[in-house]
């Protein structure tokens, strides 16, 4: 069988070690480049999604406004404020309710709790 020949592995990496050591830049520079160029490239798939979206509101707001401003009275708090007012007091009256004999006018007095027994 032959028998072949091979770097050991120890080299290669310390020549890596030993160049990342001497020029870290060589592997910082390239990482924030992709890493702002990623940024700038997802944005305009971003700003797509969000016209999009924006779209479909404006869309759904245009047919609401052709079937709500028929008919349409102009709304004022003050005159919903005093009509839900004038509505409440129209739709109850105060009734005495007769009290069962023996009780007096304003009610029973609370009694006194039972004593506490000493243990």
């Amino acid at each position: 069988m032959a028998v072949f020949t091979s770097k050991p592995w120890k080299n290669t990496q310390s020549q890596l070690n030993k160049t990342v050591k001497k020029y870290p830049a060589l592997f910082g520079v390239p990482f924030v480049l992709i890493i702002v160029a990623a940024s700038y490239g997802l944005s305009t798939f971003t700003q797509t999604r969000y016209d999009l979206h924006d779209q479909k509101v404006k869309q759904l707001s245009k047919e609401q406004e052709l079937n709500l401003n028929k008919n349409r009275k102009k709304f004022d708090i003050r005159e919903e404020y005093f009509r839900l007012n004038a509505a409440a007091d129209e739709d109850w009256e105060p009734k005495r309710i007769a009290r069962p004999e023996g009780l007096p006018e304003w009610g029973v007095p609370p009694t006194e709790p039972p004593p506490r027994k000493k243990t």
